[in-house]
């Protein structure tokens, strides 16, 4: 059975709950369907491919570094939890894609860089997974800067919020709609 659109799932909880603000939907589903759609698209590079896609976005950042990264920023930039990147760390190293070493700064904090096994898998899979989502977006022609702007306003009017502290739960919650 295929998901219903999310047009007549915000419907009916709007009919099942008509004070339910259900116009967020518009714009979570679209970006839950876009991910999933670069994933759908990038799946086959990853069969017996030396990393994970997941593997391969934690390693991006680090390829061209100045320096040794600390985890924790890492975990922290890719919205992540420290212990889930610890995790990843803990894989790569094993494999021999990253080394980690004690920061004399912060015994707590293990400085990470990309050994030349990284690199090279790193080298072989992002330039193909570049290709195939450059690929996915050739349609946009000349909309992919009113997109690029849209996704930039939607990610700064998110940190703005963030920033500000929790987001509080609303009384508001409604019921799910019956089958």
């Amino acid at each position: 059975m295929l998901p219903l659109p999310p047009s007549v799932v915000r419907e009916q909880w709007s009919a099942h709950n008509p004070g339910l603000d259900t116009s967020p939907m518009e714009v979570v589903a679209l970006l839950k369907r876009i991910v999933a759609l670069f994933d759908e698209a990038v799946e086959p590079l990853y069969d017996g491919a030396p990393l994970t896609n997941p593997e391969l976005d934690v390693l991006v950042p680090l390829r061209y570094a100045d320096e040794p990264a600390i985890a924790r920023r890492l975990a922290d930039n890719m919205g992540i939890s420290r212990a889930g990147m610890s995790k990843a760390l803990a894989k790569l190293e094993k494999r021999g894609f990253i080394e980690r070493a004690p920061n004399p700064a912060d015994r707590r904090a293990a400085l990470v860089t990309v050994t030349p096994a990284g690199k090279e898998a790193i080298d072989g899979l992002f330039p193909r997974q570049l290709a195939v989502e450059a690929e996915l977006l050739t349609g946009l022609g000349e909309d992919r800067a009113r997109v690029v702007d849209a996704l930039a306003l939607l990610a700064g009017v998110m940190e703005r919020r963030l920033s500000e502290g929790p987001i509080p739960p609303t009384a508001n919650t409604g019921t799910a709609p019956s089958e």
